[in-house]
């Protein structure tokens, strides 16, 4: 069997590039007689591909020098309760909700924080980002939001402002997409399974400010200070989805880096959009134009009792993992930086034979 596309929300596909690389070095990694996954997180080799792999997302993000960089267990999910715990443990924190990750983040603060929802999409359905009419307390210890919504194929094309409030962005699955300004940001975290890497690491980038806000009185292993200190390495971490995402880091750069990626990015999201508005009806996407994303694309057919050939036929076409997320129903095709155009442009010649056959 070929290799298919796959428009997995995460896990999500890698670079080949990246792939073949691994498998070339899977039992014998540099000068080492041994697997990466075999050697000691504390020896030399590793420590050196770690540092590289900070180094190469610190010029890919132009981080700048005022932020530290963590590379996390746990997952973004995690730091749904870490980041109350680390920076507004009593304290008010404000939140966006615009999907079923920022109400996850919400459930996860409120044993930690007084948590506040200043706007909440959820009675559209989560089809659109939030009016203009909210505003922050300048109190509260941060402004939570979710940049991209899985889920509901929800984005903000713009960052929201919050005056003197430190901003916190999930950026699970739009970061390393396009270009962005860290320094607007208190806060950006992600989960890996996405644009980063595979599952089972997370990257927290935290300016200076929020790092001395951690109080010592929090087990370390939750600490960012304290895993900061020791480079990410306070106990074992996932050191082959660490040295993947290194992997993945160099591929960024050898393809021109963010701003390369994001006109790729929305090439392949313009392209799917048109397919989907220009069917006739056939296809819908439920999103507002002006929230629609670049990363999931969630779209329904004119008759829900055609999604199951609409699956079963796409897979034996080698276009994988099109089913939407349980609680939307119908297709999500995630287009992430591994999908090429060749990918999308499959996917639009597939849907459009299918609609001539269907229709």
């Amino acid at each position: 069997m070929s290799r298919g596309f796959n428009f997995s929300a995460g896990p999500a596909a890698l670079p080949e590039a990246v792939l073949r690389q691994a498998q070339a070095e899977l039992l014998e990694w540099g000068g080492e007689r041994a697997s990466v996954m075999e050697v000691s997180h504390r020896g030399k080799a590793f420590v050196e591909t770690a540092a590289e792999a900070e180094r190469d997302l610190r010029e890919l993000l132009a981080i700048p020098e005022n932020y530290r960089v963590l590379f996390l267990q746990g997952g973004a999910t995690q730091q749904f309760a870490l980041i109350p715990i680390n920076f507004a443990a009593g304290q008010r924190a404000d939140y966006l909700v615009t999907g079923a990750w920022g109400e996850k983040a919400v459930k996860e603060a409120k044993p930690y924080a007084n948590v506040q929802v200043i706007a909440d999409t959820k009675a559209g359905n989560y089809t659109d980002i939030p009016d203009a009419g909210w505003s922050v307390d300048p109190s509260a210890a941060y402004l939570h939001y979710t940049p991209n919504e899985t889920i509901h194929g929800v984005e903000f094309h713009d960052i929201p402002n919050s005056g003197d409030v430190p901003l916190v962005a999930d950026m699970s699955s739009t970061i390393l997409s396009r270009p962005i300004d860290v320094s607007r940001f208190g806060m950006i975290y992600a989960g890996a399974q996405k644009n980063i890497g595979p599952s089972g690491l997370a990257i927290a980038i935290i300016r200076d400010d929020l790092m001395a806000r951690c109080p010592d009185g929090i087990a370390k292993i939750f600490n960012y200070n304290a895993i900061a200190g020791s480079d990410s390495m306070l106990n074992t971490p996932p050191t082959f989805a660490w040295y993947l995402a290194g992997l993945v880091f160099k591929w960024l750069k050898q393809q021109g880096g963010l701003a390369a990626m994001a006109e790729r990015n929305r090439a392949k999201a313009d392209a799917l959009y048109a397919a989907i508005d220009g069917s006739g009806g056939f296809y819908a996407n439920p999103v507002a134009p002006r929230a629609r994303s670049w990363m999931n694309i969630p779209f329904t057919l004119k008759d829900a009792a055609l999604d199951a050939d609409f699956l079963t036929q796409s897979k034996a076409a080698g276009l994988l993992a099109l089913k939407g997320h349980r609680s939307v129903g119908g297709m999500r095709a995630s287009i992430y930086n591994a999908m090429p155009m060749e990918g999308v442009q499959a996917l639009i010649d597939f849907m459009a034979d299918f609609a001539r056959k269907h229709g």
